[in-house]
């Protein structure tokens, strides 16, 4: 649990720093989106930010090998509370009311889950269940493919949602994987699922975030990548809860992704500062 809630502080502080270096560029000069990211490359910050983002995910790899799929997952949808956090002090933006207490209801939430939380199942994957995975990580790329021709709110929803199923896909995949060898690696249908999977919901998640609403995006991701993993775990896995305690690690999860879905407006930094004239 503390790997997987490293890795959400190191996702949520990556992205207030890449904003930070994001700004940064976009007031140092013109051009377009390459020559905006070659400057941001130039910025300590934004490779700072870069850099946690690759330590947060072998922290999410460490805590899938460990602990239930749905703590991971929960636990995952709070760095949407450490980018408020980090961005209310060092980006100046102004959280309300009810979303600091969401910041403090997604705390109680987790700290339930942790106490409910059983060992991690000792069921091991089947192979149908890799190859599940990985027509699953095919699919989101078809899903992408209908949700880019429709508009609106709709469009981000879907493409949001895709992009949490294949996020979902990589979070059941690392549990698949049976050897971290190179052979074994290269022949595992669940390494495969995993890059696919990965590679979807990032292009997917861009898309969304491109040309539709934020907030309605990030909510469908986070839904995706954290009900449908969870129930994985919990059908073809064998993940627990500790005896007796399923009632609040039920109550934790609900409250913890009910105060992630209130800071969905933090899925993505916010945007550049106008130049002076």
């Amino acid at each position: 649990m503390i790997c997987a809630l490293g890795a959400a502080i190191c996702f949520g502080t990556a992205t207030v720093l890449q904003a930070m270096g994001a700004r940064r560029a976009a007031t140092t000069g013109a051009g377009g989106d390459a020559a905006l990211l070659l400057r941001a490359l130039r910025d300590w910050r934004y490779l700072a930010g870069l850099a946690l983002d690759g330590l947060g995910f072998v922290l999410q790899i460490a805590a899938l090998r460990s602990i239930p799929i749905y703590a991971v997952g929960a636990a995952l949808a709070s760095s949407l509370a450490v980018t408020a956090v980090v961005a209310a002090r060092l980006l100046r933006v102004r959280l309300s009311g009810a979303e600091w207490a969401a910041v403090a209801l997604l705390c109680v939430g987790l700290a339930l889950l942790g106490l409910a939380s059983g060992a991690q199942g000792g069921r091991p994957g089947s192979t149908a269940l890799k190859y599940a995975m990985l027509a699953a990580a095919v699919g989101v790329l078809l899903l992408g493919t209908v949700g880019g021709h429709l508009r609106g709110r709709s469009r981000a929803l879907l493409l949001g949602l895709g992009a949490g199923f294949g996020f979902g896909v990589v979070e059941v995949s690392v549990r698949l994987i049976d050897g971290l060898t190179p052979s074994a690696l290269f022949t595992d249908p669940a390494t495969y699922a995993l890059l696919l999977g990965g590679g979807a919901a990032f292009l997917l998640l861009t898309s969304a975030l491109q040309r539709g609403s934020v907030t309605t995006a990030t909510a469908g991701m986070v839904i995706g990548e954290t009900i449908g993993p969870g129930l994985v775990g919990v059908v073809w896995l064998g993940d627990r809860t500790r005896e007796g305690l399923t009632w609040l690690a039920v109550l934790g999860f609900a409250l913890a992704l009910a105060a992630a879905l209130t800071l969905t407006r933090f899925g993505e930094p916010p945007p550049p500062a106008p130049t002076s004239p």
